[in-house]
């Protein structure tokens, strides 16, 4: 497995958190059960817990709780491994005001970036509540400002930006760097972009901190806020430390709210929606995505294209293909006029590369192999070269397709063309594609592409 040294990894299992507060090894922990319950103390049953999805038996989860202190009823209502006191979640108590909107962003910028949790902490059902929290649209479908103060007149309070003074342009200078901070999540992964994301949102916070900016100022600041929560949560998820991913999509919905953003609000939602499925959590990923989907209503038509392709993508996952290719002809309908329309900055890499990859990858879960091959042959060829880590996932993609097809020879040479990128990209979604599809491949391992594929694997890897 390829893999990068340049940050501490993530705790794979909130097991694995619990075990190095104590100070316990695997070892350690089963001879602390071993010793409640006359268990044997065999190791591999702890490192199994953590990485095979084995769940303990009862007795063993009952042994462990008393050991930690959790009452025993715990069990029931969080089961396995919920229960575990894993840290604190994402920082749900505040109120959703301005205020608490201030509280809740210095909280996650004072340490969210030192937190190494590789699981999500939000309790089942809390992102949804959240989403419910957001106001409907209004009856004439606006949607809020949408982030869209990066293009100039399309914002709130960017009239006359040209004389309002020093608040003017640091605002505008903050808005101008999220493009960047976009262009590194596509250059160098997650991994390359967490800690200047969260830099930028301590900067915003402290303004908001200060309170010196008139209304107009202070709205696109929570707008930047939202968008910034948005990107840091982003690339929280594709380095693997999603407790941090999801406290940032926390502070950003709460900073979308308090500026009335609910395109930004919607795209968070799009966010979360893909980390829950990815995180086995697949019916609450569905309903997110038809919020998201709710909030932007009477927005520019590629954003509303994106969200109905989460949407389907959600569907897919679950195994409803009718309800999937139903979102899938609406996007179709909306991405027809998407290049007439104005939209945020931050949907401008929704173009029709990544249109066709997503509708590829929908066809991919639902088992339209031939299907998903040729939308992704359209989404290679209309890739823009700025976008690395993107045409490394489409290639990984489409090995998985020529893998169920049993073209196992291109497969391996998608795998081949994707190494060097995956190896210099700190994307760890990437790097567990890659262990996927080579999975798949175990039962061709003697033939020669496969032991090709391995070879350079291993020296790269080396």
């Amino acid at each position: 497995m390829l893999r990068r040294v340049d940050a501490p990894a993530p705790f794979s299992h909130p097991l694995a958190y619990v075990r190095r507060s104590r100070g316990w090894t695997h070892q350690a922990l089963v001879e602390v059960l071993a010793r409640r319950v006359g268990m044997s103390a065999n190791r591999q049953k702890a490192w199994r817990w953590e990485h095979r999805g084995v769940v303990p038996d009862e007795e063993t989860q009952r042994a462990l709780a008393e050991e930690l202190g959790v009452p025993l009823d715990r069990l029931r209502s969080d089961p396995w491994p919920g229960w575990l006191p894993a840290g604190d979640s994402a920082g749900l108590d505040e109120e959703w005001t301005a205020a608490g909107c201030l509280r809740a962003l210095e909280l996650t910028t004072a340490d969210a970036l030192a937190d190494h949790r590789g699981f999500p902490v939000l309790p089942a059902g809390a992102a949804a509540a959240m989403a419910g929290r957001l106001p409907p649209p209004s009856p004439g479908g606006g949607s809020g400002p949408g982030g869209a103060a990066e293009h100039g007149s399309a914002g709130p309070g960017t009239a006359g930006d040209a004389a309002d003074g020093f608040a003017g342009d640091l605002v505008r200078s903050l808005e101008q760097r999220l493009p960047l901070l976009r262009r590194l999540d596509d250059e160098l992964g997650g991994g390359g972009v967490r800690a200047p994301a969260d830099a930028e949102l301590r900067t915003v916070t402290a303004l908001l901190r200060q309170g010196r900016h008139g209304g107009g100022h202070t709205r696109r600041l929570l707008s930047v806020a939202a968008e910034l929560g948005r990107i840091a949560g982003w690339a929280g998820v594709d380095a693997g430390y999603h407790a941090a991913a999801q406290r940032y999509f926390t502070v950003g919905l709460r900073a979308a709210h308090a500026a009335g953003d609910r395109l930004a609000a919607a795209n968070l939602l799009k966010c979360m929606t893909l980390q829950l499925a990815e995180c086995g959590r697949p019916d609450e990923a569905l309903a997110l995505a038809g919020t998201a989907r709710r909030c932007a209503a009477g927005g520019p038509g590629r954003v509303r294209a994106m969200l109905a392709v989460r949407h389907a993508r959600a569907h897919a996952l679950s195994g409803d293909r009718a309800a999937c290719e139903k979102l899938l002809a609406e996007a179709d309908g909306l991405m027809e006029r998407a290049a007439s329309e104005p939209c945020p900055g931050w949907a401008a890499y929704f173009d029709s590369a990544e249109y066709s990859a997503q509708v590829a990858f929908c066809h991919l879960l639902t088992g339209r192999h031939r299907l998903c091959d040729r939308r992704l042959t359209e989404a290679l060829a209309l890739q823009p070269p700025s976008r690395p880590r993107d045409g490394t996932t489409y290639r990984m993609w489409r090995a998985e397709a020529a893998v169920r097809l049993g073209e196992v020879d291109r497969a391996c040479a998608e795998l081949a063309e994707a190494l060097p990128l995956v190896a210099g990209c700190s994307s760890a979604r990437n790097r567990a594609r890659l262990d996927s599809v080579r999975r798949l491949l175990r039962p061709y391992r003697t033939t020669r592409s496969v032991r090709a594929l391995d070879e350079r694997l291993r020296a790269l890897s080396g």
